[in-house]
């Protein structure tokens, strides 16, 4: 059974207690919200997630989407869902209140995003590109362009999308077709198709605002030539209502594996008004606004899938007899004990605790970050978040929804034969999971960006508030009397040290040899996430530490648990640095040794 409840204590600990003086916080923009208020917040985000959202999960995936006559509809309960949603502020969650938004922090957005995500991934694409092509107008667009379409998509009566693959092309965006012809009145007439757009077209807006590149008649080959358009589906009237249809159609809608409530559209651009936005052949700068924007939220999508596979799992497990505790019966009042008491059952549970609780704690420092970049009075605070943001940006797209993967199949492996029929709905997870290390560039050209873009600019600035924040807390630690922070803060050391030494051996064969830096970059990847979980860890062990000590009243199991979960990160994911470190050091030899035609 698909179970859920928001993890709101830790949500809190995230949000308030574990990033204390990190630099990013105490913003002006935000002194208005309250602890009490952003709690309260989630609190009422729950609800909606579990009350309106989940109900509509397996049967989301059962219906599917229709596509029939030209017209794409939602499964049943999406549009009445979607008006709730919308009619409560959720779509305004985090945007500028200039255009009718909240202007909550970031923080409280994506603790809120994951609670959507868990309870319903497919619902989540819908509000969730929209605010992604509301950031990148907002970022680029003119002010008569953010007047007309900002107010509509930020109180979600308008959606938005993101349209940039090609049936020819899809990471390689040099090679796009699609066509923009300059008409006298300043707007483009849009000519091409487009393939895997989500939420391309539905029924829960009046009108769906589409960001799609496009070459101009005279743009240069490749990347350098690419601009950025928006095109409504339905051209809007003087008085801001959709007016005639624009052109945009639904050539069909994809038949995927997972994700069935979410409209995968191939849309046609049939001489489709559009208008620029930013600068003409620099839309891949523009896109790449929406796109960082997606990335970070993609994987929050991993984290809200790993977070309901375990609690499903748990669920489970605390439910489901079978064998005898190899300690001894536990339930000698049942015919057989939990399966919960099982070792290797305890292990899968464990490492999707780990991973969900980890990823949480990095996803909020990284969404710290953002709000710093955005909101700051201090030029080198914001500029500080920038290169955080850049540097760990395809490490929260790319970790987290690998680990979201695994939890999921995790889920299935705790329920048995039962997690693989359809009727327990853990095995939805598996599907719907699968898509978030592949859209929004690969997990592999998250490596890849990582290694060959992020690690190299700026003469590796973007480094140094990852690797300062890591080795300050190290520091910080010292030698502790606590056996267990002692161990933790070795383990976060040692691991630190091979991530710095991948990190020169990187740069040191890069530069001779790209292929090197490519066979690197996977594992770097995974290792530079290891690390960034083993800082919030450790970070997360010493508060639990100090708040026990002190008498933690109530909390005292939460801070128990904290240190438990803290421990068996330690003991069983973070020696995986070790093997990722070896594996870098190999280099690309093995990797590249087979000819092509042996395959």
């Amino acid at each position: 059974m698909q179970t859920y409840d928001a993890p709101l204590r830790d949500m809190r600990f995230v949000l308030h207690e574990l990033f204390e003086g990190d630099g990013f916080g105490g913003l002006k923009a935000h002194e208005e919200f309250t602890p009490d208020l952003l709690d309260a917040v989630l609190e009422e985000a729950n609800k909606l997630a579990k009350d309106v959202l989940l109900p509509l999960n397996a049967s989301g995936d059962l219906e599917g989407c229709h596509y029939e006559n030209g017209v794409v509809r939602t499964p049943k309960g999406f549009k009445e869902a979607y008006d709730t949603f919308r009619e409560g502020g959720w779509t305004a969650l985090a945007s500028d209140p200039e255009w009718g938004g909240q202007g909550l922090p970031e923080t409280v957005n994506k603790l809120v995003e994951e609670m959507i995500c868990s309870t319903n991934l497919s619902f989540s694409l819908y509000p969730g590109l929209t605010h992604g092509a509301t950031t990148a107008i907002e970022s680029h667009a003119t002010d008569a362009l953010k007047q007309a379409y900002l107010p509509k998509m930020v109180s979600g009566e308008w959606s938005g999308t993101m349209c940039l693959t090609e049936s020819h092309c899809g990471t390689d965006l040099g090679l796009l077709r699609t066509k923009a012809e300059p008409q006298a009145d300043g707007s483009y007439k849009i000519t091409g198709s487009k393939i895997f757009i989500s939420a391309g077209d539905h029924d829960l807006t009046a009108n769906v605002i589409h960001l799609v590149l496009a070459r101009l008649p005279d743009a240069p080959k490749g990347s350098k030539g690419i601009s950025l358009f928006i095109v409504p589906k339905f051209l809007p009237k003087e008085d801001g209502t959709p007016g005639p249809s624009n052109g945009v159609s639904v050539a069909a809608i994809e038949h995927k594996m997972g994700m069935k409530a979410s409209a995968t559209c191939q849309m046609n651009f049939d001489d489709s008004t559009g208008w620029i936005v930013g600068e003409a052949n620099k839309g891949l700068a523009a896109m790449f606004t929406m796109m960082n924007t997606e990335r970070v939220s993609v994987g929050v999508q991993g984290l809200g899938i790993n977070e309901i596979a375990y609690q499903s799992a748990v669920a489970y497990a605390k439910d489901r007899l079978q064998g005898r505790s190899l300690s001894g019966p536990k339930r000698p009042d049942l015919p057989a004990d939990p399966i919960i008491v099982h070792p290797d059952v305890r292990r899968m549970l464990m490492t999707m605790r780990v991973y969900a609780e980890g990823c949480r704690a990095l996803g909020q420092w990284c969404a710290r970050a953002l709000d710093a970049e955005k909101h700051s009075d201090d030029p080198a605070v914001k500029q500080r978040a920038t290169d955080f943001i850049a540097l760990v940006t395809p490490v929260v797209k790319a970790l987290f929804t690998d680990f979201g993967s695994e939890a999921a199949n995790l889920a299935v492996q705790t329920y048995g034969g039962h997690g693989y029929i359809r009727e327990h709905g853990v095995e939805q997870f598996v599907r719907d999971s699968r898509i978030a290390q592949i859209y929004e560039g690969t997990n592999g050209v998250q490596a890849l960006d990582l290694v060959g873009r992020k690690l190299p600019a700026n003469m590796g600035r973007n480094l140094r508030p990852f690797f300062h924040a890591v080795s300050n807390l190290i520091e910080e630690m010292g030698a502790p009397e606590d056996k267990a922070l002692k161990a933790f803060t070795g383990g976060l050391q040692q691991a630190f040290g091979a991530l710095q030494l991948s990190t020169g051996m990187i740069a040191q064969k890069g530069l001779k040899d790209p292929e090197e830096a490519g066979a690197a970059a996977t594992d770097y990847l995974r290792l530079m996430g290891l690390v960034g979980l083993g800082y919030t860890f450790l970070k997360a062990a010493k508060i639990a530490t100090d708040r026990l000590a002190a008498g933690a009243g109530e909390d005292a199991g939460f801070y128990k648990a904290k240190l438990a979960t803290a421990s068996f990160f330690f003991d069983r994911i973070l020696p995986q640095a070790t093997a990722m470190f070896l594996a870098i050091k190999s280099g690309k030899r093995s990797l590249m040794a087979l000819e092509a035609e042996a395959f």
